[in-house]
């Protein structure tokens, strides 16, 4: 990796980091930039994040660091840990002593005492994470690296500084950060390293359900994300954080009929999906929408393997994983069991006749999600016969085309009923009761159905109609009532 010490030292010459080495010189303190920021330099990439490790007090240099900032910087103190931040504009510094940390069986929080920035380094979770740059003014630029990181980053490999049983077990989240990096680098992971995963999953029990899930979604925003899953699978990890998705995996077969292994399915959904959008909820959505196949999977002499109502069934498992995973139980739960709820329907929209009836209650039920829906859909087709690839694509342009026409014409996602249920009771003179719901229902499906079109006119002379039907009249004998509420906005 052909980075030159010029290269360095002119990355280095920001404002920032200027302040940085002069203030802690001043101080009489080594610091030193470390971490993700230094990797990040070497790959390429943009970074904001900096740790910088101190030999000393690190939150004194820090609060030295934010006074000469000024009002513009926002500093932030946590005595117990030792370490401070700034946030500053773009850029979150976090200002650490250097320090050595021990562990004990039942916590990933260590003990810490002070030491040198060898003793820092030593205990970064991988060697890519170990590297640092001198900030001090004599040294400034110089390049450390005692695990040979640089070596490893340009053998795409992530590798333990340490033993990595020690490693992981004094931290096993630890071992997600090793499957996550993977994912979201495109690296290998050491034989050594990958092996003492499996050895130390059931270290995993230590770890806070939020942790693991804040790893879990970041591996689900990877450009790769079945990278990931696959090394989580291999390596033991997922049947621990995620046994639904584990339950997916195999293949059974049945009178020499086998259907098909709906883990590697999945990924290939989510990574379709990843291709698409960064939209963690639709990922999340990929990843659930077959996550009902082992609970609804049955085997029909005549049909086959089926899956029936999988979708439903996996509506209802939805918000039992989201609070075992402590996601959200908000409107981003939702939004998923509607998309796991809903995949289906488009793919039986190609395979009968696209009717307009039906297209309206795809808009109905979808609404503002419709777009979202048709990408999962889309993602959903991983058959490995292109010609059946190319008649479900362009199968789904039809749907497609049909939904904008649809919508163009009958403005029906999201549509509120012309007459709602307390201008029925109005008319009517009814209470709260079964006819008003009839009512309302009866306007609903005839504006989908298209037997009237979405407009408030039609809705209530249809009204008027049903409830005739019903032995209902206006309140006042005659339809005078009703023109009233015919000529309102």
């Amino acid at each position: 990796m052909e980075i030159s010490r010029e290269e360095i030292f002119a990355h280095l010459d920001k404002k920032i980091f200027r302040l940085i080495s002069e203030t802690a010189d001043e101080l009489g303190l080594a610091c030193y930039l470390t971490g993700g920021y230094v990797r990040d330099f070497f790959l390429r990439r943009p970074s904001k994040d900096m740790d910088v490790a101190v030999t000393g007090p690190g939150i004194e240099l820090a609060a030295a660091v934010a006074a000469k900032l000024g009002r513009k910087s926002r500093l932030t103190v946590f005595k117990n840990f030792g370490t401070a931040q700034i946030k500053h504009g773009e850029y979150e510094i976090e200002f650490a002593g250097a320090r050595k940390e021990s562990y004990r069986l039942d916590s990933r929080k260590p003990a810490v005492e002070d030491g040198t920035l060898e003793d820092d380094q030593r205990r970064r979770d991988f060697t890519i994470n170990a590297m640092a740059f001198c900030l001090n003014g004599a040294h400034f630029g110089e390049f450390l690296d005692p695990f040979d990181g640089l070596r490893d980053l340009e053998s795409l490999i992530i590798r333990t500084p340490l033993d990595p049983d020690i490693t992981f077990s004094d931290d096993p989240l630890r071992m997600m950060r090793a499957i996550r990096f993977a994912s979201q680098l495109g690296f290998d992971i050491h034989p050594d390293t990958f092996d003492a995963i499996g050895r130390n999953r059931k270290r995993m029990s230590i770890l806070s359900t939020e942790r693991v899930t804040e790893e879990l979604n970041k591996i689900i925003l990877s450009p790769r994300p079945s990278v990931g899953f696959i090394l989580l699978e291999k390596t033991g990890l997922l049947d621990i954080i995620f046994p639904e998705l584990t339950a997916l995996k195999g293949v059974e077969t049945k009178d020499g009929i086998g259907h098909k292994d709906n883990f590697y399915h999945t990924l290939a959904v989510l990574d379709n999906i990843a291709r698409q959008t960064d939209n963690l909820w639709l990922r999340w959505s990929a990843l659930l929408h077959d996550i009902a196949k082992p609970v609804t999977r049955r085997w029909d002499p005549r049909q086959g393997w089926t899956f029936h109502n999988h979708n439903y069934v996996g509506e209802k498992l939805t918000p039992g994983i989201f609070r075992k995973m402590k996601l959200p139980q908000n409107e981003k739960m939702k939004y998923v069991q509607k998309m796991v709820s809903l995949h289906m329907r488009p793919m039986q929209l190609v395979e009968e006749e696209v009717t307009d009836s039906a297209v309206r209650r795809l808009l109905f039920d979808a609404g503002d999600d419709i777009d979202d829906l048709m990408t999962l859909c889309e993602a959903d087709i991983t058959s490995k016969n292109p010609e059946k690839v190319r008649r479900f694509l362009n199968n789904f342009r039809i749907v497609r085309r049909k939904l904008q026409e649809i919508e163009e014409k009958d403005r029906i996602r999201n549509f509120q009923p012309p007459v709602d249920g307390n201008e029925i009771m109005e008319i009517f003179a009814l209470p709260q009761c079964r006819e008003v719901g009839l009512l309302k229902s009866a306007i609903k499906e005839a504006i989908l159905d298209g037997v009237i079109p979405n407009e408030r006119e039609a809705a209530c002379l249809f009204l008027l109609q049903k409830a005739r039907e019903l032995g209902l009249a206006p309140a006042k004998g005659d339809q005078d009532g009703m023109s009233a509420v015919v000529k309102r906005p």
